[in-house]
């Protein structure tokens, strides 16, 4: 048992599993959350772990899924935020989606029970003041305005900065399923756990001029050159890219059949579950700028959603993440004062079981680290492998294309030419995956 805890700043995902891990090693943790006696732009709890932008952590599909194959290497290191997320989740079709109360509230308890792990309500504004040995900056993509300030007065860099968006959530019982119907993609796994909303092309046409017209909520002035991440754009970005990008994108209607009509729908709008009781639903891929009354009389112009009841709709939020191959060293300590360590979004990973991953990397780094013994980074051939890489070396910054945040994807893993076709070739990956895993955890 050592003395001195590690101090976590941050109970989001990646700080509680960082906290998690540590504890699992034998090493005392302190989580400091400024939430509920100081909230931020987009959580409405005091919960650890709060989930914002969507209940989803995406496809659950070991064999031919990055993301899935993420989940299971975090179910092999006793990841907190899995349990819960396994404990807890609703049908989604091939994807893991959870009830967000619930989850908080699990990852919550599991956290207050754990004797080796204190949680201090509170918002640590500068770390130059700090004299603790060991700590984790795990504040993501939310950090408060102070905290941020004293992140840069120690990098010496200007920390880059993209929006995250919100979906809308639906009550289910105030859309017309004699238009809208349940039905998974292809009949993924025989579930049908998806609604969804038919338009045809006028509908769509309508729709898409809505929202090129609707009226957005203005950018702040620190905003407005703030890039948006890739893969998590704003509908009415999207729509203005071209007519048929939508279709395209989360509106497209393959794999989906109209049992009201025999006519083919020109698009689709899905909503997946949001919470245990199935009452609540998301709009996928409905992140969105506009604002709140343009939301209500756009999305209600959506056949099967005319009489919609919103229980929240969308929004955006700015997130802020460091130049990471740059300022963090492999084992994500900050180059210029190693006591220091980051996880999370903050660190340029994308989507909460990223974060999650980052944030047990962290926590296992710090506790080896405090009880002298020797760091094992985990194989390049692993996801969580490839994704400590991308964001601590492997992103090359000498091309001229800034450093972006990042999902984790089988283009982040060494590649295998065994087969030529790509499903065999990820399924190969993934069995190297957790080969190596097995082996890098044990020790």
């Amino acid at each position: 048992m050592t003395t001195h805890p590690i101090h976590i700043v941050g109970g989001g995902l990646a700080g509680t599993e960082a906290a998690w891990q540590s504890a699992l090693k034998g090493v005392p943790a302190v989580i400091h959350e400024m939430r509920p006696h100081k909230n931020t732009e987009a959580h409405v709890t005091g919960g650890l772990a709060e989930l914002v932008c969507s209940n989803s952590f995406r496809s659950d599909d070991l064999g031919t899924s990055a993301i899935g194959l993420l989940h299971e290497e975090l179910r092999f290191c006793d990841s907190i935020i899995m349990k819960a997320a396994d404990a807890h989740r609703v049908p989604a079709g091939s994807a893991l989606a959870v009830d967000r109360i619930e989850f908080s509230s699990s990852v919550s308890k599991m956290i207050q029970a754990e004797p080796l792990i204190t949680i201090v309500r509170e918002e640590i504004t500068d770390l130059m003041l700090s004299d603790w040995e060991h700590t984790i900056i795990a504040t993501g993509p939310l950090t408060s305005a102070p905290l941020a300030e004293s992140i840069l007065s120690l990098t010496g860099k200007k920390s880059l900065a993209f929006f995250d968006a919100i979906a809308p959530v639906i009550y289910k019982d105030s859309i017309d399923f004699s238009k809208a119907w349940y039905q998974s993609r292809y009949d993924h796994g025989g579930s049908a756990d998806y609604i969804n909303c038919p338009l045809d092309k006028n509908e769509y046409t309508s729709f898409i001029t809505a929202i090129l017209k609707g009226q957005q909520t203005p950018f702040k002035d620190w905003e407005r050159d703030t890039p948006y991440f890739e893969g998590c754009l704003p509908i009415e970005v999207m729509a203005s890219r071209g007519f048929k990008t939508l279709s395209y994108g989360p509106m497209k209607p393959v794999g989906l059949k109209n049992p009201h009509s025999a006519d083919l729908p020109y698009a689709i709008v899905q909503l997946r579950q949001d919470n245990t009781h199935g009452t609540l639903y998301n709009m996928v891929g409905f992140q969105t700028k506009l604002q709140h009354s343009e939301q209500t009389r756009i999305f209600r112009s959506i056949p099967g959603l005319e009489g919609a009841r919103f229980a929240r709709l969308g929004g955006i939020h700015r997130n802020t993440f460091l130049n990471s191959p740059e300022l963090l060293d492999s084992k994500l300590r900050l180059k210029t004062m190693p006591k220091l360590r980051f996880a999370g979004q903050i660190t340029g990973v994308e989507g909460y079981v990223e974060s999650a991953a980052i944030g047990l990397l962290a926590g296992r780094f710090s506790a080896a680290e405090k009880l002298s013994h020797t760091i094992e980074l985990p194989p390049p051939s692993t996801a969580i492998g490839a994704l400590l890489n991308y964001i601590t070396g492997e992103h090359v910054t000498n091309t001229g294309n800034p450093f972006q945040p990042m999902n984790i994807n089988f283009g982040l893993l060494p590649p295998l030419k065994s087969s030529t076709k790509r499903i065999v070739r990820r399924r190969n990956q993934t069995n190297r995956a957790l080969a190596d895993l097995k082996s890098w955890n044990i020790r």
